[in-house]
């Protein structure tokens, strides 16, 4: 618990109104309740911190960096752009086009592409919120990774041709990087704040209810027996089954507490996780209109193959430490 004062503000509430916490209805109440107002504080306080340092790095500034950079050093200021993006899979992608478009090599923005929806500033807050510091960063650790080398084995594939030629052809001018005072930066930053909330709030609402729904009502054993350690092909099956899903990575973090609390294994949960953040039909729908089929798939291919080898590499560390 990230503020122990507020689950038992939480719990005094509840019994006020009568409602029991040991109950299933009482338990999903109370994660529901507690789970909100901790999120909410965590991301009001983080968004706008991180969203002033990102001020000193509009996407102009951005480009011209990752530019500079050549290789597998390239494929990691990617995947760490990514990190520091706050977008989905879906609005990661005019992104990936403007990066192309201006030369950065496809390697390296396919780096950025598989990071920014499974790690960014607000997912950090809620992975230090919800589990134990060693699994938030072994998660985001893992999620740098599989962007470095998936983009790093793309690039080696040299898959350019399979991009649409329009993206080539997209002129990008010299833009003029905009200069900020601090005023305009602190503005920037509560803009962003509420920006972002406005934007990813439902989906931590969904997460959240489906993760008390979880929390309260789902049997232990039910998920033991699925998505259990002992269960070899778990992390397969998972990240199979999350592949054609669509969530933000904000929405999936409370589930996977919930899953994690009922007895799946946590590298299972953390496949599930990525699978349902970085890869989605919707998102495939979109990535048709810039590239080419072939370059879908091999994508799709790299970065599932990735997901399931970090899901067990997950048990393999959380057993050793």
């Amino acid at each position: 618990m990230a503020f122990p004062w507020l689950n038992e503000a939480v719990r005094w509430l509840l019994e006020l109104v009568n409602i029991d916490v040991e109950t299933s209805l009482g338990t999903s109440i109370h994660f529901f309740i507690y789970d909100m107002i901790q999120i909410t504080l965590l991301l009001v306080f983080m968004i706008f911190v991180i969203s002033y340092i990102r001020s000193y790095f509009p996407p102009e500034r951005t480009k011209r960096i990752l530019e500079k950079f050549k290789g597998i050093i390239g494929n990691f200021f990617g995947s760490t752009l990514g990190v520091i993006s706050p977008f989905c899979s879906c609005s990661s992608i005019p992104i990936f086009i403007g990066l192309i478009s201006s030369g950065v090599p496809l390697g390296i923005t396919f780096s950025f592409l598989i990071t920014s929806p499974i790690v960014n500033e607000a997912a950090i807050v809620m992975l230090f919120g919800y589990f134990d510091y060693r699994i938030a960063v072994l998660y985001i650790t893992f999620g740098i990774l599989i962007g470095v080398l998936g983009g790093y084995a793309i690039d080696k594939m040299k898959l350019e041709k399979y991009v649409e030629d329009f993206v080539y052809n997209i002129k990008d001018a010299n833009v003029v990087i905009p200069k900020m005072s601090q005023t305009d930066r602190f503005q920037f930053a509560k803009f962003e704040t509420f920006h972002i909330l406005k934007r990813v709030y439902k989906w931590i609402v969904i997460g959240v209810l489906v993760g008390s729904g979880i929390h309260g009502w789902v049997p232990e054993d039910y998920l033991v027996n699925i998505a259990g350690p002992d269960n070899p092909f778990a992390v397969i099956i998972v990240t199979i089954l999350a592949v054609p899903l669509y969530s933000s990575v904000l929405g999936t973090i409370p589930i996977a507490n919930a899953l994690i609390d009922k007895g799946m294994g946590i590298g299972t949960a953390m496949s599930f996780m990525m699978a349902t953040t970085a890869l989605s039909l919707p998102e495939m729908m979109i990535l048709r209109k810039v590239m080419k089929p072939k370059l879908i798939w091999i994508f799709i291919g790299i970065t599932t193959l990735g997901i399931i080898i970090i899901g067990y590499l997950f048990n393999i560390i959380i057993g050793v430490i």
